[in-house]
């Protein structure tokens, strides 16, 4: 499957409809309540280390990821356990005081679960290059995303889960 490329106002125009529909979930309509699943390979790293952290360019893209989405207000951010996916994901949860959480990459199909069993929730997640369209694929159960190159950190991949059943779209930023 090719990677389409979305505007902004496509973007904006997808959350706008998301914030409706999770706005008009009752407590008692939460079975059915859509969820929106944000999945970001981490920014751009630096290379001194086994655990490095974001380079300049790494750092603006952070802070470049919360405005491709102007109107979500995640309710959980998770990381693996390493300075660049944390570093990814804290401009935004620092803007909304959210604790980012870590997740075990080794344990994908269980971490896809508990994703999918959050209804009505908007979820921000940082991986890695490998990780990340893998986690995308068990979301929507098929084999639509590949692995991102080294050099690829521009890709947010917007999956969307409506009575159960998840859709993924590419954004490029």
């Amino acid at each position: 499957m090719g990677i389409q490329k979305f505007s902004y106002k496509q973007v904006f125009r997808v959350l706008l409809l998301a914030t409706v529909l999770l706005s008009g979930a009752s407590v008692n309509g939460q079975k059915n309540a859509p969820a929106t699943i944000i999945l970001k390979r981490h920014a751009e790293k630096d290379t001194v280390d086994t655990n490095p952290g974001l380079t300049g360019a790494g750092k603006l893209r952070a802070k470049k990821l919360m405005t491709l989405f102007p109107n979500a207000q995640p309710d959980e951010m998770y990381a693996t356990p390493y300075k660049r996916t944390f570093q990814t994901l804290q401009p935004w949860a620092a803007s909304l005081n959210i604790t980012i959480k870590p997740y075990d990459a080794t344990k994908l199909p269980d971490f896809a679960n508990h994703l999918l069993s959050e209804k009505g929730k908007t979820i921000v997640v940082a991986g890695h290059s490998n990780t990340t369209p893998a986690l995308a694929n068990l979301l929507v159960g098929a084999d639509n995303y590949k692995t991102l190159d080294d050099n690829e950190y521009n890709k947010v991949f917007a999956i969307t889960v409506v009575k159960g059943k998840a859709k993924g779209k590419v954004i490029e930023y």
